[in-house]
């Protein structure tokens, strides 16, 4: 058969809706490949006879309930002839499927967090690995073993050929071997996390890791050669049947061959997370990646891509954009790069990149030998143009601002971006802002003073401010929406009508910076600059985050209303409501010398089991009552505080009404701010935050930046205690809420509580670097808009 010696394009095999974390070959059926999603699936793919070179679904597997992570093939035996698929998820199960039936045969459960790892032996025997810090050994549906040893998560895992050893890899940077459930040997050297383990033969394997090198070892413990070529993290690694070639994938976008000791070729790919590899055998090699496409690349003539394929994969990698930072192409001048002339000159190896110049961006190229010419792999960015980092503007359509604000105009609508520098005539901007965005004009003097109020020399503190929100004001009620108190710096447009995440009360910021959750003035990044390092004020963050705003008047009004819907039994009477608006006016003004009664907080206490669908505005008092230190007191007491949570637990189910969920959420977030509540739910934190983490999947931002802010506040508590069972919990709820959430002040939250978890804790420090959650951030501290994100990346990033 003829081979070009050089691995090109076979085919790109879309299918999967997220990344594709895990990959294996199959023995049957022929040629096939298994591939595993973030998109909870598992799917089997066959080549196609005829003259389509890809590959066909062939069977789709489910059975997780959340992303699926890694896969493993269980070898054929008397019962199963074609063999089991085994598939490990972040819902911490193993799930078994056949080729016969969609759902699984049986579910393994045991760890106590992501299953990330697998790998399959003689006899049925599965071996696997998770966060949980351990490894265990399956027969069947059975857990026969657990090997303990690892301080950190167990990324990788490899049962050798012969009866009885096996391999661990851990984000504890050693590796492990293990026989008849016992450590026999740790091997170190490794400097990062091992992310991967392959073996070679009975008596060597290799590794791979976030230090972005290869290892190959001995089983007597002799590194045998380290191999490098990678620039970022390496996720997975391959060996051909010959035991001395493999391939490996990493975090730097691209896959490479290594023969001979040395990488041969390398192929870049327009996804910048390559995350696992497979050798089939007929020797085509398959990679997934974060884009969710499954690519194949072979060395027969005979199963190359089409011309057009293979252009439409150059042009796409063409068209990928290149983060400067990402270590990938070093730090990088434009002033000092070389124009197009210099592709001219010819490679030295293949996959040699070359930077140049064209124009106002910088191109990468990369030399490919069986072309002869070089591929351009994509535009370099944050290469020109000023940054936060480096002139302590924003840039925003190519031009630098000393702000640029985010407008929301509609509830869940799109954003507008208000760009300003501080030369600049508020009023003149807020007439072109208005303008450019077909707003009525009437609203200039709204917008212009919104201006001022954000860019008043940053002042510490809130200030009065008499502005209305004049599309979605005070003619509509949105739960928990803004209005009932001040805000310094109020959303001209979603102002007093809505309410703004994180603005109640909190600790006064230092001077010059405004506080990152309450934004007294406008968050500039370039109220960082004034010091050499940047100033962190935004965590251990340990006094309780609260949602406080609130428009009583519509509240009562929308009160008032469903009351006339409620059952006979549960109806108020006018004086039942004369008194829920005395408490709801009450616990506004916490510095009211009035105090709460008993019987307003029995009518309380009633109203809040009123039907699900009518009961919301009742939870938007009850979550701005339990600020309160009597209503708190009241209602967390030992008596009745365990009945009152699991009420609030039931409201807040998966099933439930959003509206509920996030104000049920925001309640207990609230809670936090007196001692009895707290008390209560640190000791109910395993379930409260077990119930909470059900609605991480959730489509609302709103529901996400409450489900953040409780994590933040069980994160502030736990901060200077020594336990890290709660510490675990709170990395984890972290680490996999990151996955899903798109909202930018719900992922800031979240890296405030990491911040608070890992500030003083070495432990809990080494765990959070076992999740991964590096990885997981890196992507924010290039984040200007909003600017508070990026720099509290940096401080987290920092501190790991």
């Amino acid at each position: 058969m003829a081979s070009s010696n050089t691995y090109r394009l076979s085919c790109s095999v879309p299918g999967h809706e997220m990344d594709v974390r895990g990959l294996a070959s199959t023995s049957f059926p022929e040629g096939a490949f298994v591939s595993v999603s973030r998109d909870r699936t598992g799917r089997v793919w066959v080549p196609n006879m005829g003259p389509n070179r890809s590959f066909t679904e062939m069977h789709c597997m489910h059975g997780h309930t959340n992303f699926v992570s890694c896969v493993c093939i269980i070898a054929p035996n008397e019962t199963y002839p074609r063999g089991l698929i085994a598939t490990g998820g972040n819902d911490n199960n193993i799930c078994v499927f056949s080729l016969d039936r969609p759902d699984p045969l049986y579910i393994l459960k045991g760890h106590k967090n992501t299953v990330c790892t697998l790998s399959a032996g003689k006899f049925g025997t599965l071996l696997s690995g998770s966060w949980d810090t351990t490894a265990k050994v399956w027969l069947n549906d059975k857990c026969m073993m657990s090997l303990q040893g690892h301080t950190a998560a167990v990324w990788a895992v490899k049962i050798f050929p012969q009866q009885g050893l096996m391999l661990t890899g851990s984000a504890d940077k050693s590796i492990k071997l293990w026989k008849a459930g016992r450590c026999e040997k740790t091997y170190t050297g490794h400097e990062d996390c091992v992310r991967g383990l392959a073996v070679v033969n009975n008596t060597e394997f290799f590794s791979c890791s976030n230090d972005a090198s290869i290892r190959r070892w001995h089983v007597d413990g002799e590194c045998l050669q380290v191999y490098y070529g990678h620039t970022n993290y390496i996720y997975s690694i391959s060996v051909f049947p010959n035991g001395q070639d493999f391939i490996s994938t990493g975090e730097d976008r691209s896959i490479r061959i290594w023969k001979n000791g040395e990488c041969a070729q390398t192929i870049r790919l327009p996804a910048q997370s390559v995350w696992c590899c497979c050798i089939l055998d007929n020797g085509d090699i398959v990679v997934g990646a974060s884009d969710g496409i499954i690519r194949v690349f072979t060395e027969s003539d005979e199963r190359i891509a089409s011309a057009e394929d293979i252009k439409a994969f150059e042009n796409e990698l063409s068209q990928s954009t290149i983060d400067a930072k990402t270590g990938d192409l070093g730090d990088i001048k434009m002033e000092e790069l070389p124009g197009r002339e210099h592709l001219n000159e010819p490679g030295t190896r293949d996959g040699q990149t070359r930077l140049i110049k064209d124009g106002e961006t910088v191109q990468a190229y990369q030399w490919s030998v069986s072309d002869s010419n070089w591929l351009k792999i994509g535009d370099v960015i944050g290469s020109s143009g000023a940054t936060p980092q480096t002139s302590g503007r924003v840039l925003f359509e190519g031009k630098e601002y000393d702000f640029v604000f985010t407008i929301d105009v509609n509830e869940g609508g799109p954003s507008m971006k208000l760009p300003y520098n501080v030369a600049d005539d508020p009023w003149l901007t807020a007439h072109n802002f208005l303008e450019k965005n077909d707003l009525n004009p009437m609203f200039l003097d709204q917008v212009a003073n919104f201006i001022i109020e954000n860019t008043k020399g940053n002042t510490v503190g809130r200030t009065e401010t008499g502005h209305s929100d004049p599309f979605t004001g005070s003619g509509r009620y949105v739960p928990a929406s803004a209005g009932g108190s001040s805000a310094s710096g109020a959303d001209p447009f979603t102002g007093s009508g809505r309410y703004i995440p994180g603005s109640g009360p909190s600790t006064v910021a230092p001077a010059g910076v405004a506080d990152p959750f309450t934004g007294g003035s406008a968050y500039a990044s370039n109220t960082l600059q004034s010091s050499s390092a940047p100033t962190n004020i935004y965590f251990p963050k340990t006094d309780a985050v609260k949602f406080e705003q609130a428009n009583a008047t519509q509240i009562l009004a929308k009160l008032k209303e469903l009351n006339r819907g409620a059952p006979n039994e549960q109806t108020l009477s006018d004086d039942g409501i004369q008194k829920l608006e005395k408490l709801l006016s009450t616990v506004s003004n916490l510095n009211a010398v009035q105090k709460p009664t008993t019987e307003e907080i029995e009518i309380l206490w009633k109203t809040a089991h009123w039907p699900e669908d009518i009961v919301f505005p009742v939870l938007d008092i009850l979550r701005l009552a339990v600020r309160h230190p009597v209503v708190n007191e009241q209602f967390y007491s030992d008596k009745d505080g365990v009945q009152f949570c699991n009420h609030l637990l039931n409201l807040m189910g998966p099933q439930g009404k959003p509206a509920n969920q996030m104000l049920v959420l925001r309640t207990l977030c609230n809670s936090f701010a007196g001692q009895w509540g707290q008390t209560l739910l640190m000791s109910m934190r395993e379930t409260v935050m077990s119930q909470a983490m059900q609605l991480r999947t959730v489509n609302n931002k709103n529901i996400h930046v409450a489900l953040a802010t409780l994590v933040l506040n069980y994160a502030g508590c736990l901060h200077k205690v020594a336990d890290l069972e709660g510490k675990a919990q709170c990395l984890s709820m972290v680490s996999t809420i990151l996955e899903v959430v798109q909202d930018k002040e719900a992922v800031f939250r979240l890296l405030v509580a990491l911040g608070t978890t890992i500030g003083s804790d070495g432990t809990a420090r080494d765990l959070a670097q076992s999740l991964g959650v590096k990885s997981q951030i890196n992507k924010y501290s290039t984040v200007t808009d909003p600017a508070k994100l990026g720099e509290c990346c940096k401080l987290v990033l920092n501190q790991l």
